[in-house]
């Protein structure tokens, strides 16, 4: 920063014939710096894990609830102000997910407008019950519309800027390791998510009841897999690395100990089955079409279309890790492991 200088006792800056090296006076310093625009969003999510997207009679395209921080107001206040004018819901949305940059030569600005760039906040809107979407009350103006989106549908939804935005405030908040930096949308330092674009197709929806136990006799089993629990509590994930698509692995994945039937979901074509069981180890080779991640077994849940009934077998998971005595994992970013790794 170039230096300024003091002001005199007679309240007067030194003469300009003084000047050395990179003093400039305030009114010169003030008119380099570069002004931009500042602008608040709120990522909201249903118990489903599906985005709420809205649509307003100004452009064709669906945007986060937000819009711009006013002159002398905080962007988390913005945040909040936003929320109650488009959807008339009070809050506080003190945590950040995600600071983009926009670059002045965005396209899709007018010329006329003379758009400077702009700095993006993304907060956290958190998971909104029934309850609180019914309590919804749009305006007379502006805000047509809400529904709640499928993640890998964003991009068809919003501007692609928009649409890449939100996904990296989605994964950042699956990560739970703070607000991710964004240029553009792009993460300047991407994670495993980011890197392996988990969430950009749709995922497989599982909504049956969940059932604890083995499945019954006379029931087919469509699909089987595994909770295989690493010695830290969190779980083995594989992730696709060809369309980002995230499931739990088989029972054969890995070396395991100490395996016992989980429960089940009833399909229209048979169960599909969970087994639980202490992860020892990797076999090296794996498949090189899969990542393989270790996350904890609330990220899995939120990386899954499993309906309510998700936490159900979320609190299966949690009992049999207590009966293999593992503890109870930290939320950390996903952990990508490599091609041969051991786990005892």
């Amino acid at each position: 920063m170039p230096q300024l200088t003091d002001q005199s006792a007679t309240g007067a800056y030194e003469d300009e014939r003084e000047r050395t090296g990179t003093w400039m006076t305030p009114a010169e310093y003030g008119a380099s710096r570069t002004a931009v625009w500042t602008a608040a969003v709120v990522l909201v999510t249903d118990m489903r894990g599906r985005i709420l997207v809205q649509s307003v009679d100004y452009r064709a395209d669906q945007l986060l609830p937000g819009g711009a921080v006013d002159a002398g107001e905080a962007p988390s206040a913005a945040a909040a102000r936003e929320l109650r004018e488009e959807l008339g819901v009070d809050g506080r949305y003190p945590r950040g997910l995600a600071v983009d940059w926009i670059p002045a030569d965005t396209p899709g600005f007018p010329p006329e407008m003379r758009f400077p760039g702009e700095i993006l906040h993304v907060y956290d809107g958190g998971t909104w019950t029934p309850d609180r979407i019914e309590a919804v009350r749009l305006p007379a103006q502006e805000i047509t519309a809400i529904h709640f989106a499928e993640p890998a549908d964003l991009p068809a939804l919003m501007d692609p800027g928009d649409a890449r935005r939100a996904l990296s405030a989605l994964r950042a908040r699956v990560n739970g390791s703070g607000a991710a930096l964004l240029e553009d949308g792009f993460p300047t330092a991407p994670t495993a998510l980011d890197r392996l674009g988990v969430l950009r197709t749709r995922r497989i929806p599982q909504h049956g009841a969940w059932q604890v136990g083995p499945v019954p006799e006379p029931l087919p089993v469509r699909d089987l897999s595994a909770w295989l629990f690493a010695p830290d509590g969190r779980v083995l994930l594989l992730v696709s690395r060809a369309t980002g698509a995230a499931h739990l692995p088989p029972p054969t994945a890995g070396a395991t100990e100490d395996a016992l039937p989980l429960g089940y979901r009833s399909g229209d074509q048979g169960a599909h089955a969970r087994t639980a069981a202490r992860l020892t180890g990797l076999p090296p080779g794996a498949d090189p079409e899969y990542a393989r991640l270790l996350a904890t077994p609330e990220q899995v849940r939120e990386l899954s279309d499993w309906g309510p009934a998700g936490e159900d077998e979320l609190a299966a998971v949690h009992a049999a890790r207590d009966r293999l005595g593992l503890p109870v994992p930290a939320r950390t970013p996903l952990t990508e492991l490599p091609a041969e790794a051991a786990l005892r």
